[in-house]
């Protein structure tokens, strides 16, 4: 291998059922169980409604580079999402319509981009997941170097290969795949919580039972 790549192992495929068992948790409950600590910031969606469900598989890309996204692709399994820390950068765009085309072939289920995309109309009609920094018409160089399913920085978060990210129109939030299933039972009570005073504020009153639990420790 070329001293200038690291390509380590794809991690394992994430199970189907869990991924839709998400389908409906918004990202806005996960974070609130997370401490409000973590997650992605500074990328614009660039699809319609479609939610981002799936595991990291992760590049770490010279800025403006994008060779090493192919090699991650070809080695992707169904509801994994192609995570690409490329520093930032814009001046290049490291995806386009024509990787969309193999992600879906693939079954990639989104893109999480730390750097610029182009085609972006492609995105926008197929309402396929995708997160970047911005857009840009230039394309991208394929010289290397760069590493496959490292532990990569994207919008001031550690994505780690195997990671479950979620995304809708509040932004994404990642997460050890080992911790889906509590966080899921967390969003699913965060749920009913939130109906519960849905409920409350709608029978008009003024002085309300969840108000005043934030209200008591500050003598409010």
């Amino acid at each position: 291998m070329n001293a200038n790549f690291t390509i380590n192992p794809a991690p394992q495929a994430p199970d189907a059922a869990l991924l839709k068992a998400f389908e409906d948790v918004p990202t806005s409950h996960i974070s609130d169980n997370l401490g409000r600590l973590e997650g992605i910031v500074g990328l614009r969606r660039f699809h319609r409604s479609r939610k981002l469900l799936g595991t990291a598989v992760t590049v770490k890309a010279r800025p403006g580079d994008n060779l090493l996204t192919y090699k991650a692709l070809s080695m992707m399994s169904p509801g994994q999402v192609l995570v690409v820390d490329a520093g930032g950068a814009t001046n290049n765009a490291v995806v386009g319509d024509l990787l969309l085309e193999y992600a879906l072939q693939r079954g990639c289920t989104g893109f999480v981009i730390d750097g610029a995309i182009r085609d972006c109309a492609a995105f926008l009609a197929a309402d396929f997941p995708c997160y970047a920094r911005d857009v840009n018409h230039c394309g991208p160089f394929k010289t290397g170097p760069g590493a496959v399913n490292v532990a990569v920085s994207i919008g001031g978060q550690v994505v780690q290969p195997g990671d479950f990210l979620l995304g809708d129109e509040d932004g994404i939030v990642v997460f050890p795949a080992d911790r889906a299933g509590e966080l899921l039972a967390a969003a699913l009570r965060h749920a009913q919580l939130e109906q519960e005073i849905r409920a409350e504020i709608r029978t008009g009153k003024v002085q309300q039972s969840w108000m005043d639990k934030m209200f008591a420790p500050h003598g409010l």
